[in-house]
């Protein structure tokens, strides 16, 4: 049960006992809500260095006297709501170090003839004191000299001895729970000296005529007092007024969640007789005064209020204050009247000429105020008013124009269901808080203003910065907000903080670029990390927008399509270049109509056979064949038939199944070489030679007629079929002489019929 730092928790874990085995390398030990009934000598013996001890909330009835001398360096320790029916001295004889101790809620009576907390030098505070606590004597406290926190649970107190409590020299704040109005005064006189605030519960004032000063001296400690939970009527608040102006150092009073049984009808006249009254601070917080409405307007209490500095009023049903006591708040700075039932109509009585003159700060927040042009109006007249809080009152509406203190620095217009913001809002604003209204835009412009709060609005991007030069702090939070842009955030030069979470965030790459990138920018956002999470894309949904990391493919897509379709092209373009460098068009064409022979019968039937020969030749050599080869064979005795491209192709025939057609209706293939015929365009070659099945038939039907000298290595490469025939089989060559021609014509009519 116990982490790296030696804090052991075995709470709630249904032990019966303190567990075996402690030691010296312990500091914390909880075990709270356990059933452990005895503390034994043994069961804490080892564990020496112990700074925090929790026994809240078990069994414990009796502890043995030495079960704690072994924790000298014992800081914390909480046997509260025990069952311990005495407090023994011996038990905290030992604890030298211990600065906390809680024994509330336990089954003892009293504390014992003397003081069980004389050792405890260091003691800093003390929580005492059960429901069946009915004794405090003189002693019990001695050796205690300064407390910061001092609790008793005396709500069953009936038995005071005076001057108990003297004892300790300083208590910063005391807490006791009083329901025995008798001893009331007994304790704050005793406490005069010592408590700087006191605070008491469930105290039902007494009607108390003594004084609370009597025989003791000046200066006096107290300068604040707290009631909670406690019952007052006019005839007890009247004299309490009267009784408290005595101690000249109390400077601040509280009600919290008390009673006033009663209409007002105060002794005014007793109250102004006592004199000024000394306290600067007024608090009251949910006071229940039943027909509240029936409660008198306070007149005679005039003299009382001209020197109070800050006054709230909360949660307490306050319909209006009337002028005339208005009037006399001449030092009043702070007035808090949040949680009322103020109206705008009876604001004018509230807030008439020549009330409240010195007022800086108001707060008529959460009341039924419905017009803020009305409201403004009255609240005008106060002449030193720097901070309104008008906040969660149903405008719905906002004029215009309207009419505020020329002083104010601060509004807030929070939750009050105003649909825009208008001039109406005044320029001199250093401080504007509009949030909750449901706004869309906000474009109005403030040259004083430093804060900015849109939280809970409709905002989709930040306001424009021009109207706001002056901005320290904006708050945008949850709105509408997917991102803002670099440009944006830098418009507020003088932006010290943002807060910009819980909204929406489209994690686009120009945002996150941004983010990632924008130095300092942690500084500037408010919950940063935490409350700033990704939307979309939605493989980056619910992560933290500074921990997301996009792919470059995401981040330019359109950049990488571009530069893909780049690569093709390029690609593309070079693979033409070289296939018409290297010819590759015209093997492809080749190929193709090689394949296409393929898939044809090896010959065609006879009587599909209907040329001698088919003649291939360059166009430049077509005088020779078409003026003489073709007269000297047709007219031949008997003639032969051959087939030309110029005058046998069938028109509209793709060229190369005009050729590899011709070659299959002609007994033989006729090739007329020359220079002009292995120089010419590639292109053109694809014409002439687009006749692979007949090399692969390894057969006869090829004749060459050398027009020209040719050397076989001066054919191109491509031609490798050529070049294997010129260099494996005999050809004609064409003579110069007229006597050898006629030698040429013979064999080539041999060749043609063989």
């Amino acid at each position: 049960s116990c982490d790296a730092s030696q804090l052991c928790n075995c709470s709630s874990m249904g032990l019966d006992f303190i567990p075996l085995g402690l030691t010296a390398k312990i500091t914390v030990l909880n075990l709270a809500h356990n059933r452990i009934k005895h503390i034994q000598s043994q069961d804490l013996q080892q564990a020496v260095n112990l700074r925090a001890l929790l026994l809240q909330s078990n069994k414990i009835s009796s502890i043995d006297e030495d079960s704690f001398r072994s924790l000298a360096r014992l800081e914390l320790l909480d046997l509260s709501n025990n069952s311990l029916s005495h407090l023994s001295p011996v038990w905290f004889g030992h604890l030298f170090s211990l600065q906390h101790l809680n024994l509330q809620g336990n089954s003892y009576r009293d504390l014992g003839q003397s003081s069980p907390f004389s050792s405890l030098r260091n003691l800093s505070s003390l929580h005492l004191g059960s429901p069946q606590l009915s004794v405090i004597r003189q002693g019990n406290f001695e050796g205690i000299e300064l407390l910061h926190k001092l609790w008793i649970d005396g709500s069953n107190l009936s038995q005071y001895e005076q001057g108990s409590l003297k004892s300790i020299k300083k208590i910063n704040h005391m807490i006791i729970n009083l329901r025995n109005s008798n001893i009331f005064s007994e304790i704050v006189r005793d406490l005069l000296h010592s408590v700087t605030w006191l605070e008491v519960t469930e105290i039902k004032l007494p009607v108390e005529k003594t004084s609370l000063v009597q025989n003791s001296t000046h200066p006096f400690r107290i300068q604040k007092l707290t009631l909670k939970k406690a019952f007052f009527t006019d005839q007890s608040i009247s004299q309490a007024i009267v009784l408290l102006k005595e101690i000249t150092s109390l400077k601040e009073l509280e009600a919290i969640n008390c009673v006033l049984q009663g209409k007002g009808f105060w002794d005014t006249e007793e109250i102004a007789r006592s004199g000024q009254s000394f306290v600067e601070k007024v608090t009251i917080v949910n006071i229940m005064i039943q027909n509240f409405h029936l409660f008198f307007d306070l007149e005679g209490m005039e003299s009382q209020i001209n020197k109070l500095k800050r006054l709230t009023i909360a949660s307490s049903n306050v319909f209006m204050v009337p002028c005339k006591l208005a009037r006399h708040f001449l030092s009043l700075l702070y007035l808090d009247f949040h949680d009322n039932l103020l109206v705008s109509k009876r604001l004018n009585e509230t807030i008439c000429k020549g009330s409240w003159p010195l007022l800086q700060t108001l707060n008529l927040s959460q009341n039924s105020l419905k017009s803020l042009e009305e409201t403004a109006k009255y609240v005008s007249r106060l002449p030193k008013l720097n901070n309104l809080d008008i906040s969660q009152n149903n405008f719905g509406e906002i004029p215009d124009m309207c009419e505020w203190p020329k002083s104010l620095k601060y509004l807030n217009l929070s939750s009050t269901q105003i649909p825009k913001v208008t001039p109406c809002i005044p320029l001199t604003l250093e401080v504007l808080d509009v949030s909750a209204n449901n706004l869309k835009e906000f474009g109005l412009q403030f040259p004083n203003l430093k804060e900015l709060y849109l939280t809970r609005n409709q905002l989709k991007t930040l306001p424009g910065a021009a109207p706001i030069p002056n901005l320290v702090a904006l708050s945008v939070r949850r709105n509408k907000l997917n991102s803002f842009s670099k440009e944006e955030f830098e418009s507020f030069r003088r932006m010290e903080l943002l807060d910009a979470s819980d909204n929406n965030f489209i994690c686009s790459c120009e945002f996150l670029s941004f983010i990632h990138h924008e130095a300092g920018i942690a500084r500037v956002l408010v919950g940063w990390p935490d409350k700033y999470v990704c939307d979309s894309p939605l493989a980056v949904r619910g992560a933290q927008v500074g921990a997301v990391h996009l792919s470059l493919m995401e981040c330019h897509r359109s950049l990488v399509v571009s530069l893909i379709c780049v690569l093709v092209f390029l690609v593309i373009l070079l693979l033409v270049a070289v296939g018409y460098k290297y010819h590759m068009v015209w093997y492809l064409r080749m190929t193709w109509a090689w394949l296409q022979a393929k898939r044809k019968p090896k010959r065609a039937p006879p009587k599909d056979v209907c040329y001698d020969a088919f003649v291939s030749y360059s166009e430049n050599d077509s005088d020779w064949v078409e003026n003489t080869m073709v007269r000297e064979l047709e007219q031949a005795c008997p003639p032969f038939r051959l087939c030309l491209h110029k005058r046998d192709f069938v028109p509209g025939k793709w060229i190369v199944d005009n050729i590899i057609d011709s070659i299959e209706k002609s007994h033989k293939t006729l090739f007329v070489l020359s220079e002009h015929f292995v120089q010419s365009e590639w292109c053109k070659y694809e014409l002439d030679f687009s006749h692979f099945r007949l090399f692969d038939e390894n057969n006869d039907t090829a004749i060459l007629v050398l027009l020209e000298p040719i050397q076989s290595k001066a054919i191109p490469k491509r031609f490798c079929k050529l070049r294997k025939i010129m260099n494996t089989k005999t050809y004609l060559e064409w003579p110069a002489g007229e006597e050898q021609q006629q030698v040429f014509w013979e064999n080539l009519r041999a060749a043609l019929k063989s």
